[in-house]
């Protein structure tokens, strides 16, 4: 549809779910545990959200770790999803995947696919496959021109050559061993349909590169980070906001991963997603208090609104978003 130029038509996010009869978003029941490990990255991509890169500092300490591990262990079972950054960056990656992994159910890993390949970690791939990490590789695309434009030169064929090594560990093809891969646009519009895409990725890196994985998971591009500066630098960011306020779907808003998922940054602080916390806004208790993994029982037990914004509508534009996909068929 043709977008319109005004941001202020852009209505408050609050108000479009009022509008929809949703009164407000709050944690229904924690599932999911989200842990950036860190912001230090081998790539630097055009869209990251958390401006992630080599010279990153963010690092979570191992005593943070050691906070969550406590935690889960008062709380087994839940699903724990690391990412960064790239996690395995974390110089105490190996002591947090083998601590939590009794714990989880499952244990997932958001990777760029592309740092197993780097000198000294050709020990992460087999680690994944000991501990059954669930593996989530970022591939915006089956074609390298695509793929190398948004994250880097080569990037691409290593991609390649890294889900060959999780291929030839089992990733892919043994059920206990899920492989899935990520779809982001390159540009400034929404995905396209979750399962038609899988079908063209399956086809298209099957029969031209001999590699197999399980599900594609569709993420709507968020407009914070460098993509909102991209955004902005080519007159797009209101134009963009606005298609996604068109697109908000209620359906997808019943569904949002932050009613279900709480977001752990490098310092233990909490949020209720992880674009909130690239935003810096953190879950506030009723003390008036950031909250800090020590106090995640108290996040759970208080029922505390979730903190909401005009990025929102990433996550409930169209079929909706999430770290698992679309929300809605």
């Amino acid at each position: 549809m043709a977008l319109r130029k005004n941001t202020e038509t852009v209505p408050d996010f609050d108000q479009q779910l009022r509008t929809a009869g949703i009164e407000s978003i709050g944690l229904d029941a924690l599932r999911t545990l989200q842990v950036n490990l860190g912001n230090r990255c081998n790539q630097r991509c055009s869209h990251c959200h958390v401006g992630a890169g080599p010279e990153g500092d963010k690092i979570m300490p191992r005593d943070v770790m050691q906070g969550i591990v406590d935690f889960l262990g008062n709380h087994p079972g839940l699903c724990v999803d690391m990412t960064g950054g790239c996690p395995e960056l974390n110089p105490n990656f190996r002591f947090f995947v083998e601590n939590v992994h009794p714990l989880a159910e499952p244990l997932m890993t958001r990777t760029n696919l592309t740092v197993s390949l780097e000198p000294g970690l050709d020990w992460v791939a087999p680690l994944y496959r000991d501990h059954r990490v669930v593996v989530i590789g970022s591939l915006p695309c089956y074609t390298e021109q695509n793929v190398d434009k948004q994250r880097g030169r080569h990037v691409f064929k290593a991609s390649m050559k890294a889900i060959k090594r999780l291929n030839e560990l089992g990733y892919g093809c043994e059920k206990d061993l899920q492989l899935n891969l990520v779809y982001n646009p390159g540009g400034d519009f929404l995905p396209g349909p979750q399962e038609q895409l899988e079908a063209d990725y399956k086809r298209e890196l099957n029969e031209k590169f001999g590699v197999r994985f399980n599900r594609l998971f569709t993420m709507t591009n968020a407009p914070i980070g460098r993509f909102k500066q991209y955004l902005e630098a080519n007159g797009l960011l209101g134009p963009y906001l606005e298609l996604l306020a068109d697109n908000f779907n209620p359906e997808a808003a019943e569904n949002v991963m932050c009613r279900s998922l709480v977001s752990v940054d490098y310092r233990g602080l909490l949020y209720n997603c992880d674009f909130n916390q690239a935003l810096g806004l953190p879950i506030i208790l009723a003390d008036g208090q950031a909250a800090t993994i020590d106090r995640l029982d108290d996040v759970i037990s208080q029922d505390v609104d979730v903190i909401t914004g005009t990025h929102c509508y990433c996550c409930t534009a169209g079929a909706g978003s999430s770290c698992t996909g679309s929300l809605v068929e």
